[in-house]
């Protein structure tokens, strides 16, 4: 099972960036997808999840009306657009992969996990 994130970079606050996870060796269409962040001496943090079916979607407060995840399951990839990029959203941004049960925003509950992707945003 791999799950391969890409889409990062250095950016000015104010920006945009979308970030992907593209998922190989696993079925895809039965995995909740979430989205985590760990910026540097910090713990690991919740961003966002979708559900199975794309149809439903949950977000940290942090990040709420400026991130939007998304999946295609025909492509075994989710997405994660960030808008209004802020210093604080500075952060290694990982995906993983939870293949049994609903949504969660606790890392531990997740079953597979990308390499992670450096976003850097700039004041």
């Amino acid at each position: 099972v791999q799950l391969q994130a890409s889409g990062g970079g250095l950016v000015q606050a104010g920006g945009s960036l979308r970030l992907s996870c593209a998922a190989s060796g696993v079925s895809f269409s039965i995995a909740v997808m979430g989205w985590f962040r760990q910026a540097p001496g910090k713990e690991r943090e919740f961003v966002a999840a979708i559900s199975r079916s794309g149809g439903s979607t949950y977000y940290a407060d942090s990040v709420k009306g400026r991130f939007t995840i998304s999946r295609d399951n025909a492509k075994k990839t989710v997405y994660l657009q960030m808008n209004s990029l802020k210093p604080e959203d500075t952060a290694v941004y990982y995906c993983a992969a939870k293949m049994v049960g609903l949504y969660s925003r606790d890392e531990r509950n997740y079953d597979y996990w990308g390499q992670g992707t450096q976003v850097t945003v700039s004041s």
